[in-house]
């Protein structure tokens, strides 16, 4: 940050997907802004795809890639390519999927890769929501590879009571679940859905999650974590994960804003873990009382008028561009 690059790139590498998940927001047509959607962009196949995530990772030089979509694992081929290249570099990179298709086995041991597998909720709901990536198909395409489990909670799943608990119980006693993490789902400002939790809902669910962390060792899920989802930032300018993250969508052009959600998403009832994750690290007290987000908030800066200098001197991404890829893994 302090050299002008932004630690997180997210990438939607391709616009198809087989399910049609209801409330999904990269689908949604406000996503990328309202003049066009995820469907309609021109994404790339083949070399195009694998030499342009290629460029952008040496162009942004993030910490970390998050590769979704649409549905990532229709690209597999592709990302048999991608992956290693991006794990020689010394990248950490999170695919998520709806584990639709099965998982290559030889991505298991790729380094710094983590799969992440959407499930939302238990398999009647689950099953309804997202089909054709049942809990059947689910279970046999994630063989052989120690998954993170992403639930997104949605009012559907609060309203019977021990429901959480029921969902974190079976995939902690899956052996190929190596993590459970538990988003909120995040409306849209003017969304009336019946995914939308309440205020009630919201702090129900808080309370579960607290306590189920303590029984459950895989809902790796740290106290500060759950409690920031009490607090959410007001707006994208205060969300640190927003201000740390560049979006891309399926085409490798269009940037995704305010955040990954895109759109006009509702701040003040945000659910995404990976914000609540941020908030809670910026939160944190150093010894004398230093918050963490203060020295993030001076490093961005820092970075930004590094970042200045660069275009002042027409500089920016000419040496990386220049050297190639081994600059990038160095």
């Amino acid at each position: 940050m302090l050299a002008g690059h932004i630690p997180f790139l997210s990438l939607e590498i391709t616009r198809e997907c087989p399910l049609t998940c209801p409330g999904c927001y990269a689908y949604n047509p406000e996503h990328l802004g309202g003049l066009t959607t995820l469907r309609e962009l021109n994404d790339l196949k083949g070399p195009a795809l694998v030499s342009g995530v290629l460029r952008l990772v040496q162009k942004h030089q993030p910490m970390q890639v998050s590769i979704v979509g649409g549905e990532p694992l229709v690209r597999f081929r592709e990302l048999n390519e991608i992956l290693p290249r991006l794990a020689a570099m010394n990248i950490g990179v999170q695919v998520v999927t709806s584990a639709v298709r099965p998982i290559p086995q030889e991505w298991a041991s790729i380094p710094r890769l983590s799969i992440a597998v959407s499930i939302d909720g238990l398999q009647p709901e689950h099953d309804e929501r997202r089909k054709p990536a049942t809990y059947a198909r689910i279970l046999e395409n994630i063989e052989g590879h120690q998954i993170t489990v992403h639930c997104t909670v949605t009012r559907q799943q609060v309203n019977r009571d021990g429901y959480l608990e029921e969902f974190v119980r079976f995939w902690s006693n899956q052996p190929a679940t190596k993590r459970i993490w538990m988003s909120l789902y995040t409306p849209q400002i003017g969304e009336v859905s019946e995914e939308q939790l309440t205020p009630p809902d919201r702090q129900r669910v808080i309370r579960e999650l607290q306590a189920l962390r303590a029984e459950y060792p895989k809902l790796d899920m740290p106290q500060a974590l759950i409690a920031a989802y009490a607090d959410p930032p007001r707006s994208p300018d205060q969300c640190t994960f927003a201000r740390v993250t560049h979006c891309v969508s399926a085409d490798l052009k269009k940037q995704i804003t305010p955040c990954q959600f895109g759109g006009n998403p509702d701040c003040a009832n945000c659910g995404c873990m990976a914000s609540a994750g941020m908030a809670a690290i910026a939160q944190h007290k150093l010894p004398g009382g230093l918050r963490l987000g203060t020295i993030m908030d001076a490093s961005l800066k820092v970075g930004e008028a590094a970042r200045w200098a660069r275009r002042s001197l027409g500089t920016e991404n000419k040496d990386s561009a220049s050297s190639g890829e081994p600059a990038l893994s160095s």
